[in-house]
């Protein structure tokens, strides 16, 4: 097992792209790390350079890494090779609360059976699409009232209460927190009202993946959703971010947002969150 270094994360970016679209959250989170983002995270591989597992964990010596505590992401392209590096006790601590996010529906038996060795017991949380844009080409432009533009603009840290309090995994200090740190260093789109007010928005994750889709219920049905969804991939095209986002099994309006956008996904692939010691 191996701790990559600034120059090694860099390298490690250019061989998951090769990978996408499987690899989107584990790329995503190097490619925001390797451009100064803030780093609460360690990446380890099984050995450099050719890796077969490459996962992030907690950086357990930066104090600011609370937001990141219980947060583990992989990609991996070996199960067996992955199933040792988890059996190690050194690579997770497997003695408190975790959540592995974002993996592989394949790779679910082969993590019960791993919980289930160590004596803990492992909770799914949800299933997702991944839906993302392979490039500009594919995307698809809204018709909408150009009045609206001088209504879109970027969320303030006065706006991060307001977001946290509608956000479905938030309404909590660590979810206030996270909604400060998305909308002071990632791109973050909103609509206002007439008083200056967002009613809808749109957020990037850590990982970089579109989220935290969320309008007013009175303001629903005017198509705000699809305009800040089109608004952030222009940029995020403009500016060279991937563009993928996860819409959870059964939440059929943003997923159809996407889809009408030019999004494409593998039907017969699913994201998994599964949460360990609850």
């Amino acid at each position: 097992m191996k701790v990559l270094e600034k120059d090694e994360q860099k390298i490690a970016e250019t061989i998951l792209f090769k990978h996408l679209p499987k690899s989107y959250q584990v790329y995503g989170l190097l490619y925001s790390l390797n451009r100064n983002k803030p780093s609460f995270v360690q990446v380890i591989v099984d050995t450099w350079p050719d890796f077969k597992v490459i996962i992030c964990r907690p950086d357990q010596e930066n104090k600011q890494s609370s937001e990141w505590s219980n947060k583990i992401m992989f990609y991996s392209l070996d199960e067996t090779v992955l199933r040792r590096m988890l059996s190690q006790e050194d690579t997770i601590d497997w003695s408190s609360f975790f959540m592995i996010g974002g993996y592989d529906s394949s790779y679910t038996s082969m993590l019960a059976e791993v919980s289930s060795q160590k004596k803990i017991n492992c909770e799914h949380r949800a299933g997702a699409h991944l839906l993302y844009l392979p490039d500009a080409s594919h995307l698809v432009a809204p018709e909408f009232d150009s009045k609206l533009k001088s209504r879109i603009s970027s969320l303030q840290l006065s706006h991060a209460q307001l977001v946290n309090q509608t956000w479905k995994f938030g309404g909590d200090e660590k979810g206030l927190t996270k909604m400060r740190t998305l909308i002071s260093h990632f791109p973050s789109y909103c609509i206002s009202d007439g008083q200056g007010q967002p009613v809808s928005w749109l957020l990037l994750h850590e990982y970089l993946a579109m989220g935290v889709l969320y309008t007013l219920p009175e303001h629903r049905r005017k198509g705000y959703a699809l305009i800040l969804i089109y608004t952030m991939a222009q940029r995020l095209i403009a500016e060279g971010y991937p563009l993928f986002c996860y819409v959870e099994e059964g939440n059929k309006t943003p997923y159809k947002l996407f889809k009408s956008l030019g999004f494409i996904e593998d039907p017969s692939y699913r994201e998994i969150w599964m949460a360990f010691n609850t």
